[in-house]
């Protein structure tokens, strides 16, 4: 039996300096769902691409780094990984 993979990840819009930070099961169908326009908030930035993210056992492990990414401390982290502004 496979075991599930949760992920945390960062997208950065293609054509405007913003940065989207989230969570999910499977990569590229939320990615798929974010460039479809489903999440309203961030319509206005899409298209996205994935530039950093980061595999978990659980999905609470998942959503505890999602929130340290949107934490002062996450930013800077994220910004020596990835160069996020």
């Amino acid at each position: 039996m496979m075991k599930e993979v949760f992920y945390a990840y960062v997208l950065k819009s293609k054509h405007h300096d913003y940065f989207y930070k989230g969570h999910c099961k499977d990569l590229q169908k939320r990615l798929l769902q974010h460039n479809s326009g489903m999440t309203a908030s961030i319509k206005p930035f899409i298209p996205f691409e994935i530039v950093y993210f980061e595999e978990f056992e659980t999905l609470q492990e998942a959503i505890k780094r999602e929130k340290y990414f949107k934490s002062a401390a996450g930013r800077r982290f994220l910004k020596y990984k990835i160069g996020l502004q």
